[in-house]
């Protein structure tokens, strides 16, 4: 940077060293010291006053003979286009160029030597060249339009940039259907020189004369990749450490062009990849630019989201470090997108959006849960934010959940400090009934799953062996059934272990109540024993042979009962 000082008071030294060459040539003495910024150039009053009609007036407003010093430092092109306007004046020759043409329209517009004043004077000069050379290619009309950034308005007003942008414009259409060289897109490199105010004038330029959506865009990813090169061009999201603060002029400068490109951006939302989108979203939540830019660029991702791959989503997931997260709102609008648009799409043709899933559906599916088994490893990744990106593609669309599965294996593993409810929580976005046979062996014997989800692994595994079924096709027409039968037998199971835990801690109450009506208990069997004894005296009252007499002869026959005695069993029956 401390070189630029130094180049230019070089140039600028060069400058009145030649200048003086030719104007100490001349045998009269200088009059006048014309200022430009930090050069001064000795020169005649009246070699000026022949060509510029500006000085003139400045001249005779002073009404000072004396004069003897003039400021021009305003002047456009600053001191080397004076030097060029003040040869023209001695009639020196200088070469004029697509570089400085511009600058020199101008100054000769600033110091008013027009043909008005002097007849072919250096208005006249640089028109011709304009019309006869700088405008007749493309690269000679761009390098023209690029000189003109520093020389607005007045480059505006001379209708300078208009018709640099239109030549520019008619000639890029021809090229980008008729190339005429190698690349054939050569034509989009060289419009990467403008800024992008110029670059906007161009593309519109362009789409007022017909140009194919696919060539502005062609034009437009060009233009960004080099004019956003450090922000763009790493789609891995592995880059380099970015040091400019978010307040910097660099990044003001890189938030207003990236905005300005998105609104080029044509209609046809399939015209650029999804790659190069994901890019810009990604550069437009670095650049916190506006709402409407990242919410354009998120509809357009979520209109062509079949086509996305899993780098392509890691790309907006990640800083440019890839050390942490970027905050996954925008992944999360883009996937809900896509599936409402779906769910219209369904609707439209009369069909049930939770039964049938389109193939654009379930290969979203398909990379949305590779992309979960991605993100899966960051300790920052909060269940809430890991389940809402699960939860937004329907059951429907996954034929298996095996890498839904895989993803919620390396949540677990990642987040080892969970208690059971939260991984009960984690593992609700899969149906365990929707595993292959390799799966449901491989999370039944997990130690980092929840019990419920192995007893669904079990039991269905059971269910299969019973009925024989075949499950190596991964269709499950009867997984309705079995999930509300295993949802009742594991109901049952809580149950169980309810009871079991109950009937545990009347056991325990039970026997504080034994110990502590020992006592009492010895007493009540006392008691019972006296009881029983009396009973057995007064019986044996009653017994007939009590003192051992045998006669029977007082006893009345006719009481007697000489049959068979009946056999009684003695147990129950």
């Amino acid at each position: 940077m401390a070189a630029h000082p130094i180049k230019n008071t070089n140039r600028l030294s060069l400058a009145m060293e030649r200048t003086g060459q030719w104007v100490f040539s001349q045998e009269i003495p200088t009059d006048v010291i014309v200022e430009v910024g930090e050069a001064n150039f000795n020169l005649h009053k009246f070699m000026l006053v022949a060509k510029s009609n500006y000085i003139r007036k400045l001249i005779l407003e002073i009404n000072e003979t004396d004069l003897t010093r003039i400021n021009l430092s305003d002047i456009p092109g600053g001191p080397e286009i004076f030097e060029k306007a003040a040869k023209f004046c001695y009639g020196v020759n200088f070469e004029i160029t697509v570089h400085n043409v511009a600058a020199l329209r101008c100054a000769a517009e600033y110091l008013q030597m027009t043909d008005k004043y002097c007849n072919n004077n250096l208005a006249s000069r640089t028109e011709d060249f304009l019309i006869q050379v700088a405008l007749t290619s493309l690269s000679g009309a761009l390098v023209v339009l690029k000189s003109c950034e520093n020389l607005l308005p007045l480059a505006d007003d001379l209708k300078i940039v208009q018709r640099c942008v239109d030549i520019a414009s008619a000639k890029a259409c021809v090229e980008a259907n008729f190339p005429s060289r190698s690349p054939p897109n050569w034509w989009a490199e060289e419009l990467t020189i403008l800024n992008g105010a110029f670059f906007e004038r161009i593309m519109v330029s362009m789409k007022g004369r017909g140009a194919k959506e696919l060539t502005i865009a062609s034009a437009i990813i060009t233009y960004t990749e080099r004019s956003l090169r450090v922000l763009v061009r790493d789609h891995s999201g592995n880059g380099t450490r970015l040091v400019e603060p978010e307040d910097s002029h660099i990044r003001m400068h890189q938030r207003e062009l990236l905005e300005s490109i998105v609104t080029l951006l044509p209609v046809e939302k399939a015209a650029f990849p999804i790659n190069f989108l994901c890019c810009l979203l990604r550069t437009a939540i670095f650049l916190r630019a506006a709402n409407s830019c990242k919410n354009e660029l998120e509809k357009r991702i979520s209109a062509i989201l079949e086509h996305v791959t899993v780098d392509d989503l890691l790309v907006l997931s990640f800083t440019y470090d890839g050390e942490r997260l970027f905050d996954l709102e925008s992944v999360r609008r883009i996937i809900s997108g896509f599936m409402e648009k779906e769910k219209s799409v369904a609707v439209f043709n009369g069909g049930d959006f939770g039964e049938a899933c389109s193939t654009a559906m379930q290969r979203v599916a398909k990379t949305v849960d590779a992309y979960l088994g991605e993100i899966a490893t960051f300790g920052d990744l909060s269940i809430p934010k890991f389940n809402g990106i699960a939860i937004l593609v329907p059951k429907g669309a996954r034929k298996a959940d095996d890498d839904l599965y895989r993803a919620v294996d390396i949540y677990l593993k990642a987040h080892p400090h969970l208690d059971e409810i939260e991984r009960e929580k984690v593992c609700s976005v899969m149906d365990p009934l929707k595993l292959s046979y390799e799966a449901r062996v491989h999370a039944s014997q997990n130690k980092r799953l929840p019990v419920q989800i192995v007893l669904h692994a079990l039991y269905f595994d059971q269910l299969k062996i019973r009925s024989g079924a075949d499950d190596t096709n991964n269709n499950f027409p009867e997984a309705t059934a079995t999930r509300n039968q295993l949802q009742a037998d594991v109901s049952l199971v809580k149950e169980n272990e309810v009871l079991r835990t109950e009937l545990l801690k009347m056991k325990m109450y039970i026997a504080d109540i034994q110990k502590t009506t020992s006592t009492s208990a010895n007493k009540r069997s006392l008691r019972k024993t006296t009881f029983f004894s009396s009973m057995s005296k007064t019986l044996g009252k009653l017994n007939p042979f009590k003192h051992g007499s045998k006669d029977t002869s007082n006893i009345d026959d006719g009481a007697l009962d000489i049959t068979k005695p009946r056999r009684r069993r003695f147990s129950i029956s």
